[in-house]
């Protein structure tokens, strides 16, 4: 047993400095990034937020909005092949360049992704996601996936330390997901006792990829559009995002009407609502990591992408950067120490 007593810090431990800019106009920004990933050489430009791999926020419908907006989407790994080339036989080259399949490391996963890509071989990009990317398994997949698809930009994860980030790009991976128990549907925290302050853990991670020529993606945290600015501004090279992309027309999950008002459900791939739906229950040897939610229906993804759009061209206003690949060199974190409430019981 050992104990570290670094500071470590979430989105809410922290606010950004403003600083003197020769900017006049959000519109003077550009949040477009330019990318060309390690192990593929692929070039891809776009704005640099994700829509996450869950069936109630990556979907078809989500990434054909998304990609309007050179947004990327993790489509969720639980279409079928077949859905997946009706998919793609509709799509256009634009939103082929902002999706990726997702898969587990099952055999099965593993076999349902290798036909996918056989009867749509310009699909670019692939998820490889788990709760736990620690494990000895996980890394070989990645190994095996980069022989199968030398080509192809691989996104794997869930990580949250430098020394696994180096682990899985060495591996293979391009793009390295981060976060443990961020999440605002992720339970990990509450059952395990597991898990790494957001923000902490990608400063960590982007000096860790970045000094081996790869890329993170934030996955988790954000509730509100200064989250994205935030980890942006501490050296995510993409922000991915799930309850702030929930709820809408777009998104997943069942509508429910409760006294007149209409609601979506919301819940973490690794809870109950998620295992019963996708895999007939939760397994006798694990616990549910996740929960499932009501959140208020918001309408069409749109205004909500210009909303958190809108908030990140007006933080780089506010530290004086004109692109996007700016911010963190423009962002000095100021701490917040929140006062709390102190209760006694007897």
């Amino acid at each position: 047993m050992r104990i570290e007593t670094g500071l470590k810090l979430g989105f809410k431990d922290v606010m950004i400095r403003p600083k003197r800019s020769t900017l006049s106009s959000r519109a003077q920004v550009s949040l477009d990034r330019k990318f060309t990933f390690l192990h593929s050489n692929y070039k891809w430009k776009g704005v640099p937020i994700m829509a996450a791999n869950m069936d109630t926020v990556g979907t078809f419908e989500m990434a054909k909005e998304l990609a309007k907006h050179r947004i990327f989407t993790a489509v969720h790994k639980h279409y079928t092949i077949e859905e997946w080339k009706t998919f793609v036989d509709s799509a256009s080259t634009e939103i082929i360049d902002y999706i990726a399949v997702s898969t587990g490391t099952s055999t099965a996963d593993k076999e349902k992704v290798a036909t996918i890509f056989e009867q749509n071989p310009h699909l670019k990009f692939i998820c490889i996601d788990v709760a736990n990317g620690y494990s000895e398994h996980f890394v070989g997949f990645v190994k095996h996936m980069r022989e199968q698809y030398p080509n192809k930009v691989i996104m794997a994860g869930n990580v949250v330390t430098g020394e696994m980030v180096e682990e899985l790009i060495l591996a293979g991976a391009d793009i390295v997901k981060v976060g443990i128990g961020p999440g605002s549907v992720c339970t990990t925290r509450v059952k395990t006792g597991v898990g790494y302050p957001q923000l902490s853990a990608i400063i960590e991670c982007a000096d860790a990829a970045h000094g081996l020529g790869g890329q993170i993606v934030s996955d988790g945290g954000c509730k509100i559009p200064g989250d994205i600015a935030k980890a942006f501004g501490g050296g995510a090279d993409f922000v991915m995002l799930g309850g702030m992309l929930a709820g809408h027309t777009e998104s997943g999950g069942e509508t429910i009407e409760i006294d007149g008002e209409k609601f979506k459900q919301f819940y973490g791939m690794s809870s109950e609502t998620a295992m019963n739906k996708h895999v007939g229950g939760v397994a006798n040897y694990r616990a549910s990591e996740g929960k499932t939610v009501q959140i208020p229906f918001r309408g069409a993804v749109e205004n909500t992408v210009q909303d958190f759009l809108g908030g990140l061209r007006s933080t780089c206003t506010y530290v004086g950067a004109s692109k996007l690949k700016e911010l963190t060199k423009r962002t000095t974190f100021i701490r917040v120490q929140e006062q709390h409430n102190q209760v006694f019981s007897k």
